[in-house]
C-alpha cells in the first residue's frame, strides 16, 4: 500500500490532541511548529502509556531522526487525530511511521526513529526482547505474518 492511500484506520494507535488558540500562528492556520509536538504525543502513547512503560529503570527514548511532510493546514478551533505504528525495529532503535488528520483529511506524514538509550552512559542499548514482542503488535499485519 502506498503512502498516498493511508488512512487512520491502517495504525493501530490512535490518539487525539485538542487544538489550542494559541496553535495559531499570523497566518491564521496551526503553525507548523506544533505538528512535531502533535507527533510527539502519538509517540508518547506508545512508550509511556499503561501499567508498563517501554523504557524500564535505567532506560529511556530519544528522538534521532524526524522526517515530516506537511501536506495541508490545519485550522483552529477542533482537534486532531494521530496515528502511529511501528515500521521496523533495528538493535536498540524503533522506526515509527506517523500521520496527522483532521476532519477525515490526511494533513502530515512523519517518519521518526527513536534509540533506546541507558540513561547513565547516555549511549544506545539493545531493545529488550519482551520490548521488542510488545512493539510488534504495533507493526503493520503483513510485516509480522512471517513472524
Amino acid at each position: 500500500m502506498s503512502l498516498r492511500e493511508l488512512t487512520l484506520e491502517d495504525f493501530p494507535l490512535r490518539t487525539f490532541d485538542k487544538l489550542r488558540y494559541a496553535d495559531m500562528d499570523r497566518q491564521g492556520h496551526v503553525n507548523n511548529a506544533v505538528f512535531s509536538t502533535f507527533l510527539e504525543t502519538g509517540r508518547t502513547e506508545l512508550l509511556y502509556t499503561g501499567e508498563t512503560p517501554l523504557a524500564g529503570p535505567g532506560s529511556a527514548f530519544v528522538l534521532a531522526r524526524l522526517m515530516l511532510e506537511f501536506r495541508a493546514e490545519v485550522h483552529w478551533p477542533g482537534e486532531v487525530a494521530i496515528g502511529t505504528r511501528v515500521r521496523d525495529l533495528g538493535r536498540s532503535s524503533i522506526k515509527l511511521e506517523q500521520v496527522i488528520f483532521q476532519n477525515g483529511r490526511r494533513v502530515a506524514n512523519a517518519d521518526t526513529v527513536i534509540v533506546m538509550v541507558d540513561t547513565t552512559t547516555r549511549r544506545a542499548r539493545s531493545l529488550p526482547d519482551d520490548v521488542v514482542a510488545r512493539l510488534k503488535a504495533f507493526m503493520p499485519q503483513s510485516e509480522t505474518a512471517g513472524t
